[in-house]
């Protein structure tokens, strides 16, 4: 074994290929081929979309866990530990799995390089087939076409929405975003698009393609029905719903569009009402509009993109109290941080805005440009690191105030991992 520890093997896998992201299925395939896993013994559902991925990812592991199936999920990226991407029957793999895991991946690939997100794709598959799992539930990282997940055929796959991120990569607009994120469907296959107005390319791509496509708010969709809510699609109606165990009303979209999925592979991956309703109820992942409750409440959330701060307002119009807002937000120069402040607009009554490093990051005075030149009045304020940020928010809130954080995984999980200490060391 090349290395002993997870954090040297991931270290090393950081320096692996020359570009961070490299989409192609070349290298993967051929590594998948190496190692027998082209052609998994288990069902594989894939979720790709630009926003809701990884809760969909939640409520169909939720649900399919409680009919009794043996679930593996794969989900990217992760908020404090590399653990929680590879999880079997709800719990994340140890650290000893992943590296001897990622060492049967080294022995196979011989001279092929690969990525990051490759390397641990592979592991994930390897790790699934030696658990002898039923069903894996694979979340796509970027895209879809080109993505690693891609390189196995799954027996359903769902694109959870289409927004405008990773351009750079995937192309300019919604339709060449979307095309990208088709590439998921397989011919004669369920093909479920949780965005209810879905770009013309992709409509033309999936048609191409062959794959049987169901669109939210078309041929599926939900109803709020007093304290509960249903799910139906033509004459198949599931009452009685329990609201998502994930907050926000955007979950109930997320939710149906996983309803629809497991009803269109019902033939060969049966999934009881029962089963569903407990599934729904049990879901639960961290950073989707999580709060924290307290004398000045904290929300978490992972949004880092224009739609994601979107259903973030609408989430915080939902629970306006008395007190202030405050955020605390962290973002990587290729983020579009004008548009995201654009959306929050004078919902938040004061910035804190911190540096973020690496290759992607920028100063919190790159950052305070951005949102000056869409909230020109807004109160911004400026420090050298994303903590600096929270410890200045901490300090300028009061009784009744929250505090929002937001902007990406970095600052979310940095002060996360802070929070969830300090209530270690209370307790």
């Amino acid at each position: 074994m090349r290395f002993s520890t997870l954090k040297d093997w991931l270290a090393w896998q950081e320096q692996l290929h020359p570009n961070a992201i490299d989409l192609g299925l070349e290298r993967v395939r051929r590594v998948l081929e190496a190692m027998q896993l082209g052609r998994p013994a288990y069902k594989v559902l894939t979720v790709g979309g630009t926003n809701g991925k990884g809760s969909c990812v939640t409520f169909l592991d939720a649900m399919l866990r409680a009919q009794g199936y043996r679930v593996g999920a794969y989900t990217s990226p992760h908020l404090l530990r590399y653990n929680e991407r590879v999880s079997i029957g709800g719990r994340e793999v140890t650290d000893a799995e992943l590296c001897e895991s990622f060492a049967r991946v080294d022995a196979a690939r011989g001279a092929t390089s690969l990525t990051y997100f490759e390397f641990g794709t592979l592991a994930a598959l390897d790790i699934f087939r030696n658990h002898g799992i039923d069903i894996a539930v694979l979340e796509v990282g970027m895209g879809g076409r080109l993505d690693a997940v891609n390189a196995v055929d799954p027996l359903g796959a769902l694109v959870v929405s289409i927004g405008l991120d990773h351009q750079e990569w995937l192309g300019p607009d919604r339709d060449s975003i979307g095309y990208e994120k088709a590439g998921i469907y397989r011919h004669g296959r369920p093909a479920i698009c949780g965005d209810r107005k879905p770009p013309q390319r992709l409509l033309k791509t999936t048609q191409k393609i062959g794959g049987d496509l169901q669109v939210l708010g078309r041929d599926f969709d939900w109803r709020a029905t007093g304290s509960s809510w249903s799910w139906q699609k033509g004459a198949v109606h599931i009452g009685n719903l329990p609201p998502p165990g994930i907050p926000g009303r955007i979950q109930y979209d997320n939710a149906a569009s996983s309803i629809a999925l497991l009803q269109a592979v019902h033939a060969e991956l049966a999934v009881s009402e029962a089963a569903i309703r407990k599934g729904m109820q049990q879901a639960r992942i961290g950073a989707r509009f999580e709060r924290v409750p307290g004398e000045v409440e904290l929300i978490f959330d992972v949004a880092h993109n224009p739609d994601a701060a979107r259903v973030l307002a609408s989430n915080l119009d939902a629970t306006r109290g008395t007190g202030h807002t405050l955020a605390v937000v962290g973002m990587y120069r290729d983020k579009a941080a004008d548009a995201v402040a654009q959306a929050l607009g004078e919902r938040i009554d004061s910035w804190h805005l911190g540096g973020l490093g690496g290759s992607r990051g920028q100063t919190a005075a790159e950052l305070a440009a951005r949102v000056r030149s869409v909230l020109p009045r807004a109160p911004l304020h400026a420090h050298a690191s994303v903590i600096d940020a929270w410890q200045a928010a901490r300090a300028d809130a009061g009784r009744g105030d929250r505090i929002v954080i937001f902007g990406s995984f970095q600052t979310v999980s940095a002060i996360l991992r802070i929070v969830r200490e300090s209530v270690t060391n209370v307790a």
